[in-house]
């Protein structure tokens, strides 16, 4: 495991270990570093603790010179003369000078800096975009990705989007890439731990599906079992009478309109036929509520989902919600059944351009609400935005006891806003 990796309280890796104590660098020729545990000398981030290799403040086992203020990770003060990249053919070597360049990996130009270059090529990268893997997946596309940094013949368009965070991508460098589906990520972003699924790719043969059992009975199974059956149309069978988890009686299905304002007890939105209701109390389904798979993947989260309900805030809205959700069993993240139901290419009656949902690392405001999010919807055409609270916003909606439905607009009728 490399350093970087380790949780250095505690730790027990044999090269952690074998890390010697003190060296000369040539970054820094005057005076020894010593190594210490960046958790103890620097308990919180600051400029200090920044690596001069790296410019990041990581806390880490790094060295550092008492008299000059001069700290390096000791994964970027590594002094072999070659590394391997893991998406490159050839040997990098480190240029131990702190030079003016642009790296050819990630386009960001450096003041100072150390670049990693490959000779044959005339490749000059950054230490840390020399750890890019090869190839990688991510939660919103189904195949790997896989980097370039040379001039490849992608899909000519007249723009080229980042389909992760919507913002433009510069094709004359580094970027991930899925040749099948003209599909196109950041380096950073493909990386970010939102995006990026959780595969290791170095354990996974050529060809091979990672969860082909669990992807063939995913969306099978039922939330409910069939009590009664009759047939419609065609011979198709109806479940008119169901035993949902969600309910302790059973629930028969009924084409008839309420008229009370009665809520769907699964999205909490007004009931609307078909759907089904209980005999003994007042309990409504919509159909389309009753048929949600209990387990099923989504493209905002890296781990399957379980269908539940209990009183609980959706991740992607930010709405209390206490109807059905899909829950999270490795982690605390929790999406309502309508956010759980949008796509990722969103047509909305309030844009005339189709929105991209998009995650950026930085909060995007949205054109309706004015709210800042990292997760919205966006327009490549302008800079339009809809957060996910706005964009499940349902087409008409009661109010109290108003007799009329209420239609959603998306323009104020005068200048009363």
């Amino acid at each position: 495991m490399h350093v970087a990796e380790c949780k250095f309280v505690g730790c027990h890796h044999k090269s952690c270990a074998e890390l010697p104590l003190g060296l000369h660098h040539p970054l820094h020729p005057i005076h020894p570093l010593i190594l210490f545990d960046g958790y103890t000398y620097y308990p919180e981030e600051n400029e200090n603790s920044k690596c001069k290799v790296c410019k990041e403040s990581q806390i880490e086992y790094t060295y550092r010179c008492y008299r000059c203020d001069f700290n390096v990770h000791a994964r970027c003060a590594s002094l072999l003369p070659t590394f391997e990249a893991e998406f490159h053919n050839h040997p990098l070597t480190p240029f131990w000078k702190l030079i003016a360049f642009t790296c050819d990996l990630c386009g960001i130009k450096e003041d100072k800096g150390i670049p990693y270059l490959c000779n044959p090529c005339g490749l000059s990268i950054h230490s840390k975009c020399a750890y890019f893997p090869r190839r990688l997946e991510v939660v919103r596309h189904n195949h790997p990705l896989h980097i370039t940094h040379s001039s490849l013949e992608l899909h000519e368009s007249d723009s080229r989007f980042c389909r992760l965070c919507v913002q433009k991508v510069d094709t004359r460098y580094g970027l991930y890439y899925c040749s099948k589906c003209d599909f196109v990520a950041h380096l950073n972003c493909a990386i970010d731990t939102e995006n990026r699924a959780d595969i290791n790719f170095l354990e996974l043969k050529d060809g091979e599906n990672k969860d082909e059992e669990l992807d063939q009975s995913f969306e099978l199974a039922a939330a409910y079992k069939v009590k009664k059956i009759k047939e419609g149309d065609h011979g198709t069978e109806i479940a008119t009478e169901i035993e949902h988890f969600s309910h302790e009686h059973d629930l028969k299905l009924t084409d008839e309109e309420v008229h009370n304002n009665e809520k769907c007890d699964g999205c909490v939105r007004v009931i609307s036929p078909p759907f089904y209701s209980c005999a003994k109390c007042s309990f409504f389904l919509h159909k389309s509520c009753a048929n949600l798979p209990m387990k099923k993947r989504n493209p905002l989260h890296q781990h399957p989902l379980t269908l539940r309900k209990n009183l609980t805030r959706c991740d992607a809205c930010y709405q209390r919600c206490n109807g059905f959700f899909y829950d999270c069993d490795s982690c605390y993240f929790h999406l309502d059944v309508q956010c759980s139901l949008v796509l990722e290419i969103l047509t909305h009656k309030g844009h005339k351009h189709q929105l991209i949902l998009s995650y950026t690392s930085f909060e995007q405001s949205c054109s309706s609400c004015g709210a800042k999010r990292n997760l919205v919807f966006h327009c490549t055409s302008c800079e339009f935005a809809l957060d996910f609270k706005c964009a499940t916003l349902p087409q008409t909606t009661r109010y109290e006891q108003h007799e009329h439905l209420f239609t959603l607009s998306f323009a104020a009728e005068d200048d009363s806003s």
